[in-house]
């Protein structure tokens, strides 16, 4: 800590970047411990929000990755398969998704159905109504606040496009510690 030159001022503290394990801020990117950290923060207050949004518009019980598929599934309303559902939200485990979309049919929020020999899944009316409720309780509380926050679409873009190149660069580097 510094000392103020006047007794009247407030002290400055000097205490680095905010993250989660120092021991990784240690090595030859410290600032990629401090978006990893904040990449957890967000992670979790992103899940909070996506389950208590659902809860606000009557869907009380539904885990983070639930509402995910419920919305890709909703995307461009077309029928999508569970093999295109994992790709599109980089989900490993299929039965993370098959688990989910029980749980969605069984809401009547999507429904199920074949295209060949591979299972799709189709939004219903239902689910549609739910997404739009979503997305009016997102305008409502979500968006407003940060559009006061003056954040313009073209930053917001720009950070999304980094994230979707990071997470790139961690699917390789996984890859290479499934291989050590």
């Amino acid at each position: 800590m510094s000392k103020p030159s006047d007794k009247n001022a407030p002290a400055t503290l000097d205490i680095g970047p905010v993250v989660s394990a120092s021991h990784l801020a240690s090595g030859a990117m410290p600032a990629m411990s401090e978006m990893e950290f904040a990449l957890t923060v967000v992670n979790n207050a992103f899940s909070r929000w996506m389950v208590r949004c659902m809860t606000a518009i009557g869907y009380a019980g539904m885990a983070p990755v639930d509402v995910l598929i419920l919305h890709s599934v909703n995307h461009r309303e077309r029928e999508k398969t569970l093999s295109d559902i994992c790709l599109v939200l980089n989900i490993e485990d299929t039965h993370v998704v098959t688990y989910a979309v029980k749980k969605l049919v069984g809401l009547g929020l999507v429904k199920s159905g074949k295209r060949g020999k591979e299972k799709t899944v189709a939004i219903t009316d239902e689910g549609a109504s739910a997404c739009t409720r979503y997305r009016d309780v997102r305008e409502a509380l979500l968006i407003s606040s940060i559009k006061s926050m003056g954040l313009q679409d073209e930053e917001v873009s720009r950070i999304a496009a980094m994230l979707r190149a990071l997470s790139g660069q961690y699917d390789q580097a996984a890859r290479g510690a499934a291989s050590l």
